[in-house]
């Protein structure tokens, strides 16, 4: 194969590949991962290179604080109840790497969640360097001071126009038409003239259908003028903008795509802004001119015809009562647009919003129609059109579908995009063009991700006792990338370049194009991802790892108790044990368990199955933590089921009485640890803690929260040491037992990876220079992740270290060596091809903006461990201004310095950026405790691409036509969306919220909440009444599955309009402004493009 080819095709659509999983057909044989049990390999004999990953120093403590040998047993107290023998164990002084779970509950100043703990303490994660934002390029924070002066308001803002094809020479808004007269109180912006490029510009509303006749408007007495903005909103960004010049109505203001510009130009979006007089004669309009305007009269209805909610589209008839836009103020009117036929998303589907619906402020006043900026809503809803074929992987450089669109994926050479998802499939191919462009050049890879049912899993190579075919060089893994020479004897990496010797026993010849003649029969070479099933050189001390275990470790102090969380957790488990993780369905699982209760003191169990009752152990020295036994402590469900049930059957009588309220941590998870080592097993803690560690032991805590100190410099000293998981800042039995327990089980069952060390090599030109997530590493190019399962991201960044070559453009390799849950040591490939370009222009129209915003939001989170939120803010909004105004000035055609024009693909990347300004994160609201915040943090650091998509911009969806089977269209998230005749399901990832308008028609309240008044629904249900009728069960159908979507279980809350939790609900309509400061989309798009220009000026 030729590398500066095409990477070979896959057979056609429908033809099966030959002998993948077919034994007997003279290769090795494969088995998908995923279904059923793999069948037998074909082992083969000859020389391969052993590559052996770094590995940490043997001993090494993963908490340094504790002693890491195991004392005689001498603080171990037996419990009167069971009587048996403690006997020391001797460690071997290796440290297995884990995972575990932690659960924090009813206290407000600790970290809760899922703890992946390395080799290392969480306090050495690995930060390279930090993230040094306070010497930054200059900032633009997102708070502003006075409000605009008149000539700025004038320079800047006097219209904005939107188009998706190039500009005009002329610049927008320019055509042979007189200018209109301003006048101080005019009504917001009209339609756009046929045949220019829909404009974004002020003029008198249309009337309704079929009103006056048109009348001239009173002339004014300085034409041209611009009156001063009649207010700035609260001091941030100017929320009134002056109107520019009318141009003649005939058209709604719509978003129209336009054709492909040359290849040269990207189409851009642009939002213009001119304070340029139009060519013609100036002054007022004559009464019989081209713009002559009726004046409004008595009753008259004012405004826009309101949109169907969501994003560009047709706009309705009138609606009675509906708010003009400056109350009480001369306006005027014009006749009604005719609309332009154009696929549309359907008018019909949700009701407009009456002007009684609508919050006070925004009665008062429309600055820019929200719908003729860029929709998030259209955006994804056109994607979903296009893409009606598979998604095949062969062509290099090909951006996936976006992450909101259903699609399937046929695996021809380069990784899945639900593997592997860029933030550019076209790089620059020099270091001094990524500077310039700023755009950042990351993957998101989430190694061990579930395929759909209709996609086939991974297939397992074996390639003998020698192991997986590699370069002698980098070591980079057999791929499709490979090219075979003198006849199929050597193979040149294509990585590296360096030339290997084929091994005799995996030689085989070429065709006539250069391929192997078994291409499509081998999975590492014709597929983008595969495994291969390691030897014991990839092993720790060159020994098969043991079957690894789950150790759960329950508070059991009063807090716990009471609360109700010990009794939920023990009857869970006996039923939860049976559905531990594993690699074939048909075989019971190898994980062992054991089990840990503790208080001030640890409390451990022997549950050996030739035991009649459990037996309890004692450590009360717990400034010197030890395990005081180990035959007996980790055992096989099975073979001890009756002592486990009976022990989980006694732990809540046990401590029912208790008056323990103080607990211990550090120690907890140091026993953990000490056991997994001393059984030389791999293995996950599932911890659950409800209260602040303040007992005498390591890692003892004090309530850190000190809201005076958001915002400072000192911000840092209280900032975020996190963990992950589960976080409950308060747990209530009643409420949240569903979504704790729903939880649990999918981190028990969900398939994961134990031990893993992944390594990203790439081509020649670039290189992996920054990771995020949760893992340790000691050098600059292994990623040590103790447990690594199918729902965790990792995001790596590249940095130019050559020049790239648009012929043979640039490959990345990511490799995960990692213990199975049958106790396998196996390698998953993912392998991307992507393309190399040296213009700009090629860059910016072929970017993914979802991905662009995990990689910023995940570098932004990170920052903040060393930087003030401030400067984090800042360097966000500099550095979008900058991948904007590169766009502006290198490929967009020329046009007035007025216009905001955005790349086609880059069109959402400012209300994108907004929401993760916005964030709890970066600008937490009052009501956001720290560990609030370090919960999040820690969360999205672990996110992948959809994850992150749904939490920044949650999807609203107004509950429909729910009859029709057919999922109805979002509608983007903003309250002047919402219909008091309305129900909504707003998904967040992290949560589902239910708004229900207080003027739901009665049939429509008895079909989903069984009451015909909307006083009487319940507002502290979490579950929807099981009701036989077909609106109540698409809406539970509609729950279900995007609950199933996410890798956390969301809760339901009822939201009744007006209700208390409304300001919750209202949070997460990201495009309005936020009660804790953040700006609204038009204000912060209007920011950002003053930020565009003074980098242009």
């Amino acid at each position: 194969m030729n590398v500066n080819q095409h990477t070979p095709m896959a057979p056609p659509y429908g033809q099966p590949q030959p002998s993948y999983g077919q034994p007997g057909y003279g290769q090795p044989t494969y088995a998908p991962l995923d279904s059923g049990y793999p069948a037998p390999y074909a082992p083969h004999n000859g020389p391969a290179s052993a590559y052996h990953p770094g590995i940490p120093p043997q001993g090494y403590s993963s908490f340094t604080s504790f002693p890491s040998k195991i004392r005689t047993l001498r603080r171990c107290h037996l419990n009167p109840m069971h009587h048996g023998r403690c006997s020391a164990n001797a460690a071997d002084g290796r440290l297995s790497s884990l995972s575990f779970i932690v659960l924090f509950t009813r206290f407000k100043s600790i970290v809760g969640g899922v703890l992946c703990v390395c080799r290392p303490p969480a306090s050495l994660q690995y930060n390279p360097g930090g993230v040094n934002m306070s010497a930054q390029q200059p900032s633009f924070p997102q708070h502003y001071g006075p409000p605009p002066t008149m000539h700025q308001v004038t320079n800047q803002m006097t219209g904005m126009h939107i188009t998706s094809g190039p500009p005009t020479p002329a610049g927008p808004g320019y055509g042979k038409h007189t200018q209109p007269p301003f006048h101080p109180h005019q009504p917001p912006f009209s339609s756009a003239p046929g045949g220019q490029p829909p404009a974004f510009t002020t003029g008198p509303p249309p009337p309704a259908q079929g009103s006056f006749p048109p009348q001239a408007p009173p002339p004014s007495s300085q034409p041209g003028s611009f009156p001063p903005p009649s207010s700035v909103s609260s001091g941030q960004y100017p929320s009134s903008m002056p109107p520019p010049q009318q141009p003649p109505q005939s058209q709604p203001p719509t978003y129209h795509p336009g054709p492909p510009p040359p290849q040269a130009q990207m189409p851009p979006t642009s939002i213009g802004q001119s304070n340029h007089q139009p060519p013609g004669p100036q002054g007022p309009p004559s009464p019989t001119g081209p713009l002559q305007q009726p004046p409004l009269q008595q009753g008259m209805q004012t405004g826009y015809p309101p949109q169907h909610n969501g994003a560009f589209g047709q706009p309705r008839s009138p609606q009675p009562g509906y708010g003009g836009p400056y109350q009480g103020q001369p306006n005027y009117g014009a006749p009604a647009p005719t609309p332009q036929a154009q696929k549309r998303l359907d008018p019909d589907a949700i009701p407009s919003p009456q002007a009684s619906d609508m919050p006070p402020v925004q009665k008062s006043r429309h600055r820019i129609d929200p719908d003729a900026i860029p929709s998030p809503i259209q955006v994804i809803e056109d994607d979903k059109a296009k893409t009606t074929e598979p998604f095949t992987t062969g062509v290099r450089g090909q951006a996936p579908p976006l992450v909101t669109t259903n699609f399937q994926v046929k695996d021809q050479g380069n990784a899945s995009p639900r593997f592997v998802r860029c933030t550019a499939y076209n790089m620059p191919c020099t270091a001094d063009m990524a500077k310039q462009s700023q755009v950042p050049l990351a993957a998101v890879i989430k190694p061990l991700a579930i395929l759909p049912p209709d996609e086939t899993p991974p297939y397992l190579v074996d390639h003998g006792e020698g192991g997986p075919i590699r370069c002698n060089r980098c070591k980079a893994y057999m791929c499709p990338y490979m090219q075979f020479i003198e006849g199929g004897r050597r193979f040149q990496c294509s990585f590296c370049s360096c030339v290997t010797e084929v091994p005799p026993h995996y030689f085989q010849h070429l065709d006539h194009t250069g391929r192997r003649v078994d291409c499509y029969d081998r999975p590492e070479l014709s597929l983008g991802s595969y495994e291969f099933l390691a030897t014991v050189d990839y092993c720790k001390n060159n020994k098969i790892p043991q079957p690894p275990a789950y150790i759960f470790l329950i508070d059991v102090s009063y807090n716990a108790v009471k609360s109700g969380l010990v009794s939920i957790i023990c009857q869970e488990l006996k039923s939860l044990l049976d559905h531990l993780p594993r690699e074939n369905p048909e075989m019971d699982s190898v994980i062992r368990v054991g089990f840990v209760t503790y208080n001030k003191v640890l409390h451990f169990y022997n549950v050996k199955s030739s035991l009649a009752q459990p037996q309890m152990l004692v450590v009360s020295d717990v400034s010197d933590m030890f395990v005081p036994l180990l035959d007996g402590f980790l055992v096989n469900v099975n073979d001890s089921r009756q002592v486990i049930e009976s022990l989980l059957d006694q732990i809540p009588e046990m401590f029912a009485d208790t008056r323990e309220t103080e607990t211990v941590f550090g120690p907890v998870i140091q026993a953990g640890l000490e056991a997994l080592k001393a059984a030389d097993c791999a293995g996950k803690l599932f911890v659950f803690h409800t209260s602040l560690p303040i007992a005498e032991a390591p890692g003892k805590l004090k309530n850190r929260e000190d809201k005076k100190l958001i915002g400072t410099d000192k911000e840092k000293v209280i900032a975020f040491p996190a963990t992950g998981g589960m976080f409950f800042s308060s747990f209530q039995a009643e409420s949240d037992q569903e979504r704790f327990l729903n939880d649990l089980r999918r981190d028990v069952q969900k398939p994961v990876g134990f031990d893993a060390v992944m390594r990203v090599r790439t081509s020649t030109g670039i290189r992996a220079t920054d990771f995020f997530g949760s893992f340790f590493m000691n050098n600059t190019t292994d990623v040590e992740l103790a447990g690594l399962d199918c729902d965790k991201a990792i995001t790596v960044e590249f940095k130019h270290d050559d020049k790239l070559s648009e012929e043979t453009g640039a490959l990345m390799q990511c490799a995960v060596l990692y213990t199975s849950c049958s106790g396998q040591r196996r390698l998953r490939i993912h392998n991307m091809a992507v393309n190399c370009c040296s213009q700009l222009a090629d860059l910016y129209r072929n970017c993914e903006t979802d991905t662009i915003i995990n990689f910023l939001s995940k570098y932004a989170f990170r920052g903040v461990l060393n930087n003030p939120t401030k400067a984090v803010r800042d360097t966000l909004v500099n550095q979008c201004a900058q991948i904007l105004a590169c766009y502006r000035k290198n490929c967009a055609s020329p046009s007035s310095a007025g216009q905001l024009i955005l790349p086609e693909c880059m069109k959402l990347l400012p209300v994108y950026l907004n929401c993760v300004l916005k964030s709890d994160v970066l600008l937490p609201g009052a009501d956001v405790s720290l560990d609030d915040r370090a919960y999040l943090r820690q969360l999205i650091s672990c996110m992948d691409v959809a994850e992150t998509h749904v939490f920044f911009y949650p999807r609203l969806l107004p509950l429909v036509k729910l009859e029709s089977g057919a999922l109805p269209v979002a509608v983007r998230d903003s309250e002047e969306r919402l219909s008091k005749g309305g129900v909504y399901l707003l998904e967040t990832g992290l949560h589902l919220f239910l708004w229900v308008g207080a003027s739901v028609q009665q049939e429509l309240l008895l079909n989903i909440f069984g009451t015909p008044s909307f006083g009487q629904i319940d507002s502290s249900m979490t579950s929807l009444p099981v009701l036989e009728n077909p609106i109540s069960q698409r809406l539970r159908e509609i729950i279900d599955s995007f609950r199933a979507q996410r890798s956390r279980y969301m809760k339901l809350i009822l939201v009744k309009q007006e209700d208390r939790a409304e300001l919750m609900f209202k949070h997460f309509l990201v495009e309005d402004k936020s009660a804790s400061g953040g700006a609204s989309y038009v204000d912060f798009l209007c920011h950002m493009h003053k930020e565009i220009r003074q980098l242009l000026s």
